[in-house]
């Protein structure tokens, strides 16, 4: 079972705690969701950490930025930014202030800013 298929995953997508982060694999071509941790910004935006360098969601949105978010039943297409190190040290920072613990680990992969998308936006449930 993928962490994207773990009730205790589709239970905090459901109530937006965290994001359904759905991406294009780099090599596949195929959809690959994962759920992850974020932070809200206050144009909408949404800031998220990987853990390293190999995490498979930040290659993939490298590879191909525009991906789909789902969160508290609603599905938006979202563009990644990669963030520069200082924002990103910003971003797991505050991760870990947000969700304890697991977050730990956080700092030493890329972070990203998903825009939202311009074409497709709010392509609701």
């Amino acid at each position: 079972m993928s962490t994207a298929d773990d009730p205790m995953s589709a239970d905090l997508v459901a109530w937006g705690r965290v994001l359904l982060l759905e991406t294009t694999g780099r090599r596949s071509g195929l959809p690959r969701r994962t759920p992850v941790g974020f932070l809200e910004e206050p144009d909408g935006s949404l800031l998220v950490a990987a853990r390293d360098e190999t995490t498979r969601w930040a290659q993939n949105l490298r590879a191909t930025p525009r991906c789909t978010i789902e969160r508290a039943g609603a599905r938006e297409e979202r563009i990644a930014e990669p963030l520069g190190d200082a924002e990103a040290r910003e971003v797991a920072v505050g991760l870990i202030l947000r969700y304890g613990t697991p977050a730990e680990g956080l700092g030493g992969g890329p972070a990203f800013r998903l825009r939202r998308s311009t074409t497709g936006a709010g392509i609701s449930d």
